[in-house]
């Protein structure tokens, strides 16, 4: 099945329903793909609630037996994958002395863990549908020093890492894997908090002087979708308004 547009195959999207993830999967499908939107509750962004071509799945990313299911669901019913936006993620802000293991074994375990169960499952799809383009979604602390946040920045570290290794890795199968690190942006998850005298503070920082937008994430990586995008592979491109390259 292709989506409104005709693109053969789906882009599949974890961490689809809400903040970042649901709004790269409504202009995914604004574009014409075919999306399949995974979390763990399920839930299926409200602007695509009624448009063909996408669907929702319970998924784990940490769950191996749920992700095999998943991705061969959506490859069986949408005639093969195109490509897969890791998305899922959380976020923990603990002082590192109290951090407990449980805690670290969370934040790493959906992080980092989960994209590359999830990579390591859509490869067999992408090979038989000649190639495609995996997205990971980082984070501009990807290269930062932030208090009580040791697990979350080297979580994000860490996927750079796996963005690097799998694009040398795969590239000889058509695969291009490229790593997007937002910085401060408006989700509902963290509006109140950047509305804050902290967050403000923060945004005081940005070169640009505001937080981005979930949209203008969306419709980069959508764009990437789009292509060409050529030479390009093994990459982190940060869209953090300038702030983590400012003195």
């Amino acid at each position: 099945m292709a989506g409104d547009g005709g693109r053969a195959g789906a882009v599949v999207v974890t961490g689809a329903s809400r903040g970042i993830g649901a709004a790269m999967a409504i202009e995914l499908a604004r574009r014409g793909w075919t999306v399949a939107c995974l979390s763990r509750s399920g839930e299926m962004p409200g602007d695509l609630r009624d448009r063909d071509g996408v669907s929702a799945h319970v998924c784990d990313v940490t769950d191996e037996a749920a992700l095999s299911r998943v991705f061969a669901a959506v490859a069986e019913a949408a005639g093969g994958i195109a490509g897969l936006v890791n998305n899922a993620g959380i976020h923990r802000q603990t002082p590192s002395v109290q951090l407990s293991r449980d805690e670290l074994d969370a934040v790493l375990n959906v992080n980092t863990v989960g994209p590359v169960l999830a990579c390591r499952e859509v490869h067999p799809h992408l090979v038989a549908t000649g190639g495609g383009l995996i997205v990971n979604i980082g984070s501009f602390w990807d290269r930062l020093g932030v208090p009580r946040t040791v697990a979350y920045c080297a979580s994000k570290a860490a996927l750079g890492a796996v963005t690097r290794c799998l694009a040398v890795e795969w590239a000889a199968d058509g695969i291009t894997v490229v790593d997007v690190a937002p910085g401060y942006i408006s989700t509902d998850m963290n509006r109140d908090y950047l509305a804050s005298d902290s967050g403000r503070g923060r945004l005081a920082r940005v070169p640009s002087g505001r937080a981005g937008e979930p949209e203008e994430v969306a419709a980069f990586v959508a764009g990437l979708f789009d292509g060409p995008v050529g030479y390009l592979t093994g990459s982190t491109i940060y869209m953090d308004g300038g702030l983590g390259i400012s003195v």
